[in-house]
């Protein structure tokens, strides 16, 4: 399937100065590495950017810059929230020019119930003049985002045209799969998980470890879409460690970590978040460098 957003996406940071700004000069070489390295598509104001504490300004300038420095690559942006209506508003006052699409978390602390999901989905579907892209991670949100309710969601509107899936549940993405029509595309939204999900029809991958990695992730991506999997298989294994310890502390505190290893951010989160233990960060280092050998 040619889907538009078929292969390695990259969910990125939000780089911060030592003063508690935000680097555009290391968000733009960060950008720069995506487009020479192979990445397909790019996701701002997603989990890994740290968006709950980017101010409504912020976050204006964050896209403005992604998009003005995406060297062509499409950009999807991140729109999540637990008030339907506030989404709807958001979409009406947001500037569209050059955003491919829109990535909708599922409501967060109020827990809706499947019907209220799907109600909540298709109506921004329908306020959208971009695709949607369902984003389903109950560890963050305390709700799952059931394979039924996909599937009725993909039926009922082509605006609504793939899912990010975090749950981990293998047997509910395989069902997605299987049952969803054909405008609609399954992916991983969990580095570690990306290779099961390409070998069971996911069509790509927004990943965390694609910031600092993007060669090697776009390289495993594309490897397994074209059914070479002995080669996906590999830069798995060479990656399988890092996979693990850059969630060992939470995200993105490993993923900023190894772009301060490679010298392109500082080591900067925003609180309430705050960097890994050193401990960790000499773990990824030294995973890093043994991955570079």
């Amino acid at each position: 399937m040619n889907h538009q957003f078929r292969g390695a996406g990259v969910a990125l940071i939000t780089p911060f100065t030592e003063n508690d700004t935000v680097d555009f000069d290391a968000l733009g070489k960060i950008l720069d590495e995506q487009a020479r390295e192979g990445s397909d598509y790019l996701v701002a104001l997603g989990t890994t950017a740290e968006t709950p504490t980017l101010t409504s300004h912020e976050k204006t300038e964050v896209v403005k810059y992604i998009k003005d420095h995406s060297s062509g690559l499409p950009v999807v942006v991140g729109m999540g929230g637990n008030d339907t209506r506030k989404i709807i508003k958001q979409i009406d006052e947001f500037d569209f020019s050059g955003v491919s699409g829109l990535l909708i978390v599922t409501p967060y602390y109020n827990k809706p119930s499947q019907e209220g999901m799907f109600r909540h989905y298709l109506t921004i579907a329908k306020a959208s003049p971009v695709p949607i892209i369902l984003y389903n991670v109950p560890t963050r949100t305390g709700v799952n985002l059931e394979a039924e309710t996909v599937v009725r969601l993909a039926e009922a509107s082509e605006n609504i045209v793939a899912v990010k899936e975090a749950s981990g549940i293998l047997s509910q993405i395989t069902r997605i799969n299987k049952y969803t029509p054909e405008h609609f595309a399954v992916i991983s939204g969990d580095d570690v998980l990306a290779l099961p999900i390409f070998s069971i029809g996911g069509a790509g991958v927004i990943s965390v470890i694609g910031n600092a990695l993007p060669g090697k992730l776009s390289k495993l991506t594309h490897s397994a879409l074209d059914g070479k999997y002995d080669e996906a298989l590999a830069l798995h294994f060479d990656m399988i460690d890092l996979f693990k310890l850059l969630f060992k502390e939470g995200n993105p505190g490993g993923i900023k970590a190894l772009l301060n290893i490679r010298g392109l951010i500082k080591n900067e989160l925003r609180s309430p978040l705050f960097r890994i233990s050193d401990e960790t960060y000499n773990e990824i280092k030294e995973a890093y460098l043994k991955l570079e050998k």
